[in-house]
C-alpha cells in the first residue's frame, strides 16, 4: 500500500512539473510532505539517511558554488569572458556556440557539471545580450554539453563518484574507459547543433561589429577581488580533482572555499548570498524526499532487480538493458538517487561475471550522466540552469528542454551502445 501511494505521490507531482501549472518549488515541496505524512519515510530517512534521505552533499555543493560566483560576478569577469569569445567567435551564432560547448563540456570534465554551469550560465546571458541571440538554445545546449563532458571523469558528475566508490575505480580508469567515447560524442552532438537550433543562428553584422570594437579588459572592475577569487576557485578545483587524494568531500570543499572567499575580501555576507538560487535548492530537497519515498518502499529496488534478473548471468544483454534502462530512468528520476540505488545490484552483478564484468560499471555511468539530457529534471545541473533562466526572466519551459533532450539522448546512448559492445564484448 504504501509502495501505491509513493508511486502516486511522485507520478502526480511530476506531471504538474511537467504542466508548468504550478510552481516547481511547491510541487516539490508539497510531494515531499505527503511522503512524510502518510509514514511513507520519517524525518530520520528524509534527512538523515544516506539512502533514501536529502544528498546534502548535492545541496552543499550548490550553495558553496553559488556564493563563489555571486562573489565572482561582482569583478567583471563574466563580461570580460562574454567580450572574448563573442570577438573569437567574431559574433557568428553558430561559431560561438560551439565554443561554448566545447568550454562547458572541457570544464566539466575537471569540475562537476554544476559547477561549471553555474560558471559558464552567466557568460552567455551577456555575450547573448550583446549580439541579439536567444538566450535559451544556447543554455540547453550547454547543460546538455556539461553532462556528456561531465561523463569523461570520476569528478565530471556526481553520479560517477558515487560509482567509483562502490566499484573500486579510479580517476584514470574513467578517463581510459570514457573519455575516447565523450570526444566522439561531444564532436556529434557539435553537429546536432547546428540543425537542432538553426532557427536561432541570425547573423547581425552590426552588432558583431559593435562587439568586435570593444575591449575585454576594460570590463574588469575590481582587479584585487578577481585575484583573491580565482585564486580560491583553483584551490577548489584542484582539491575536487584531488578528491582520492585528499578525501574531502566536493561539499565540504565548495563550502570552506566560499567561506574563505567571504572572510577573506571586502565582500559582505549579503553580497555574498544576493545570487544564491534558493528556490532551486528547496526544489532538490523536495526531490530528495519523494525519490528517498520510492527507495524506502523498494519501488526503484524492485525495478532495478527485475532487470538484473531478466539477464540470467548473459553479460552482453545485462549490459545493453543496465545502459538503456538507466538512460530511461535518468529521464524521470534525478539521476544521484537512482545510481545510489543501483550500484549495490551492479557491484553483486559484476562479482558473479568476473573481471569482464567491469563493463557493467561503464554502462550505468553512461546510461545515468546521458539519460540526464532527456528531461528537464533528469540531472541536477539542469535543475539549476531552468532555475537561473527563470530568474532571470527567460524561463524554459520542461517540453522546450525536453523535446531537445530527448533525441540528443537517443543519439549518444545509441552511440555508446557499439562503442560498448565492439570494446569490451
Amino acid at each position: 500500500m504504501a509502495a501505491i501511494a509513493a508511486v502516486s505521490i511522485f507520478v502526480v507531482a511530476y506531471v504538474l512539473i511537467a504542466m508548468e501549472k504550478v510552481d516547481r518549488t511547491k510541487v516539490a515541496l508539497g510531494g515531499a510532505a505527503l511522503m512524510l505524512l502518510l509514514h511513507i519515510t520519517d524525518a530520520e530517512k528524509a534527512f538523515f539517511d544516506e539512502r533514501t534521505g536529502v544528498d546534502w552533499n548535492v545541496v552543499f555543493l550548490l550553495l558553496g558554488m553559488m556564493i563563489i560566483v555571486s562573489v565572482l560576478r561582482q569583478t567583471g569577469v563574466f563580461e570580460y569572458v562574454a567580450i572574448w569569445a563573442a570577438k573569437r567567435a567574431r559574433g557568428r551564432p553558430y561559431r560561438l556556440m560551439v565554443m561554448l560547448v566545447v568550454i562547458t563540456a572541457s570544464a566539466s570534465a575537471l569540475l562537476d557539471n554544476v559547477t561549471t554551469v553555474l560558471l559558464i550560465v552567466p557568460v552567455t546571458f551577456l555575450v547573448c545580450e550583446r549580439l541579439a541571440l536567444p538566450v535559451v538554445p544556447y543554455l540547453i545546449a550547454e547543460v546538455m554539453a556539461s553532462n556528456i563532458g561531465g561523463t569523461a571523469t570520476l569528478v565530471g558528475d556526481p553520479p560517477n563518484i558515487i560509482i567509483a566508490s562502490r566499484g573500486g575505480l579510479s580517476f584514470n580508469d574513467f578517463l581510459i574507459h570514457l573519455a575516447p567515447l565523450v570526444v566522439v560524442l561531444l564532436v556529434v552532438f557539435c553537429l546536432m547543433c547546428r540543425w537542432l537550433f538553426r532557427w536561432a543562428f541570425t547573423y547581425d553584422p552590426d552588432r558583431a561589429a559593435s562587439v568586435m570594437a570593444l575591449e575585454e579588459k576594460e570590463a574588469i572592475t575590481d582587479g584585487r577581488l578577481l585575484a583573491q577569487s580565482l585564486a580560491v576557485l583553483g584551490v577548489v578545483v584542484a582539491a575536487f580533482v584531488l578528491h582520492p587524494v585528499l578525501h574531502y568531500e566536493p561539499s565540504v570543499v565548495a563550502l570552506l572555499g566560499a567561506g574563505l572567499l567571504v572572510a577573506a575580501t571586502r565582500v559582505t555576507t549579503q553580497q555574498a548570498l544576493e545570487e544564491v538560487e534558493w528556490p532551486t535548492l528547496v526544489f532538490f530537497v523536495g526531490l530528495f524526499v519523494m525519490v528517498g519515498g520510492l527507495v524506502e518502499t523498494g519501488v526503484i529496488g524492485d525495478i532495478s532487480r527485475f532487470a538484473a534478473d531478466t539477464t540470467q548471468g548473459r553479460l552482453g544483454l545485462a549490459t545493453m538493458l543496465l545502459l538503456w534502462a538507466s538512460a530511461g530512468l535518468s529521464a524521470i528520476i534525478d539521476n544521484i538517487p537512482y545510481v545510489a540505488t543501483m550500484s549495490p545490484i551492479v557491484a553483486d552483478l559484476v562479482a558473479k561475471a568476473g573481471p569482464d564484468g567491469q563493463v557493467l560499471w561503464w554502462a550505468l555511468a553512461l546510461g545515468a550522466d546521458l539519460g540526464g539530457n532527456a528531461t528537464a529534471i533528469g540531472a541536477s545541473a539542469n535543475v539549476v540552469v531552468l532555475g537561473i533562466a527563470a530568474r532571470n526572466g527567460t524561463p524554459i519551459s520542461f517540453w522546450t528542454f525536453t523535446r531537445y533532450g530527448i533525441l540528443v539522448t537517443l543519439v549518444t546512448v545509441a552511440l555508446a551502445t557499439p562503442y560498448l559492445w565492439l570494446r569490451y564484448l
